[in-house]
C-alpha cells in the first residue's frame, strides 16, 4: 500500500454505475484509447476517455456497465473534455474493466 487515507478521504469519492451507450475511436490520445458517452441514470450523460484498447472492442463494450469515479473535476485530454474516470483493475497496459456481477440501475452508488 503506498498511502492510508481515512474512511471520511473515501465517502468523498462517488463510485457510480453506468452502461456505456456510444464507443468512438480517439486517434488524438497520446496512448491508445476511447472515447466513451456513459449513461448514469439521473446524473444524466458523461463522457469519458479510457485506455481500454487492448483487452476490449468497441462493438462488445456497446451496453456494458461499468464503474465509474463521477465528481472529479473535467480533465482536458487532447481535443476532449473527459467527464469521468472509468474503473478498472492495471496489469502493465492491460485495464480489466470493473462492472457488477448483475444488471443494476444506472446511477446507483457504489460503496
Amino acid at each position: 500500500m503506498e498511502k492510508i487515507i481515512t474512511f471520511e478521504d473515501f465517502t468523498k469519492i462517488d463510485l457510480r454505475i453506468g452502461t456505456i451507450i456510444e464507443v468512438n475511436d480517439f486517434p488524438n490520445a497520446r496512448r491508445p484509447a476511447y472515447k466513451l458517452t456513459i449513461d448514469f441514470g439521473d446524473l444524466g450523460l458523461k463522457k469519458s476517455s479510457a485506455q481500454i484498447t487492448t483487452l476490449y472492442q468497441k462493438d462488445e463494450l456497446l451496453n456494458r456497465q461499468i464503474v465509474a469515479v463521477v465528481n472529479f473535476p473535467k480533465k482536458q485530454i487532447a481535443n476532449f473534455m473527459s467527464e469521468c474516470l472509468v474503473v478498472g483493475a492495471v496489469k502493465a497496459n492491460d485495464v480489466f474493466l470493473l462492472h457488477p456481477e448483475t444488471k443494476v440501475r444506472n446511477g446507483m452508488q457504489v460503496s
